[in-house]
């Protein structure tokens, strides 16, 4: 069987539609697998069991990306394509089956797992999931190597509006790490893009730096993962980080405000959610009403909310 599974270009939509796919896989053993995923995030695919080829997509003006993964899939027949960008590519490439995602944004009030799993009608919908290959894991134990727990933190987002204060973050590595506390003596990994690097270094230089894992711009994303796999506990901003550290298995707590948390929530048994007492939609509506420059929409967020939701979190998967 030859699959050609077309996911999308930000990495927590990717991660989020790791389940589909694990499903397929296990569906059809022996599958041939080619996975088009934006160049950021296809290395979450290069582990993938029965991967035959992948495709990095890089956007292009006029839609000419589309062009080019029409070019590079059309020569073959394909006995299942699953788009989930809600392209025409599918209905273009000669196809047993197809199974696209509807362009019209889908039903705000449910998960996009959930969303994603309609397309097969699976019940309950397939968790997410990532693929490592041994030289991640033995990076990891590198970077994270046995011993103390480790507390990680994703306090970068892809938008300013979605990261919760710095300073708040390093009070909260504080409060979870003190003596008597859920991580007492924890160290601390700190993951974000090298491009991140600005809004995270206040964390990093509030913490004592016999302490702190600096893995900021230091590992590719399936070793990132394979370092939160090692953490005890994962607190950060609604990411694609966040996602892939819930994926991975690692106990997560994702900060939301003005984005939909009953929509983009870490999903699975491990994870849960805090957010701001204002609602997505009010932040929305005050973010526009500066024209675009507010940026403390995650400022109502207090640090005792966090502790809470943390200490809930992590109480509750030690009592299960």
């Amino acid at each position: 069987m030859r699959l050609l599974f077309i996911t999308a270009t930000r990495i927590g939509d990717v991660v989020l539609s790791s389940g589909v796919l694990r499903h397929l896989i296990e569906r059809h053993p022996g599958a041939r697998i080619t996975v088009a995923a934006g160049r950021v995030s296809a290395p979450l695919f290069a582990a993938v069991p029965g991967l035959e080829r992948l495709i990095e997509i890089d956007k292009r003006s006029f839609d000419l990306h589309w062009l080019k993964l029409w070019a590079a899939t059309v020569p073959r027949r394909w006995d299942l394509v699953v788009d989930l960008r809600a392209s025409a590519i599918a209905y273009l490439l000669w196809a047993r089956q197809r199974r696209v995602i509807g362009s019209r944004g889908g039903n705000h009030q449910r998960h996009r797992v959930e969303e994603l799993a309609d397309l097969f009608h699976l019940r309950p919908p397939p968790a997410p999931t990532v693929w490592l290959a041994p030289r991640h894991e033995a990076a990891a134990a590198r970077l994270i190597p046995a011993g103390a727990p480790v507390l990680a933190v994703g306090p970068a987002a892809n938008w300013p509006g979605k990261q919760w204060p710095a300073p708040r973050f390093a009070d909260l590595v504080r409060r979870l790490t003190a003596p008597e506390a859920i991580l007492a003596g924890a160290r601390v990994a700190v993951l974000a893009a090298a491009t991140e690097r600005a809004p995270v270094q206040p964390v990093l230089d509030a913490l004592p730096s016999d302490r702190v894992i600096d893995l900021v711009g230091a590992v590719d994303l399936p070793t990132a993962a394979a370092c939160l796999r090692r953490c005890a506990l994962f607190v950060g901003n609604d990411s694609g980080l966040m996602h892939l550290a819930a994926a991975a298995g690692t106990p997560t707590l994702g900060l939301f405000g003005p984005s939909p948390a009953n929509r983009y929530g870490p999903w699975g048994g491990h994870a849960a959610y805090v957010r701001t007492p204002a609602s997505s939609a009010e932040l929305l509506r005050r973010f526009e009403a500066t024209g675009g420059t507010a940026s403390d929409l995650m400022d109502g967020l207090s640090l005792e909310a966090v502790v809470q939701a943390a200490e809930a979190l992590w109480r509750g998967l030690r009592s299960a």
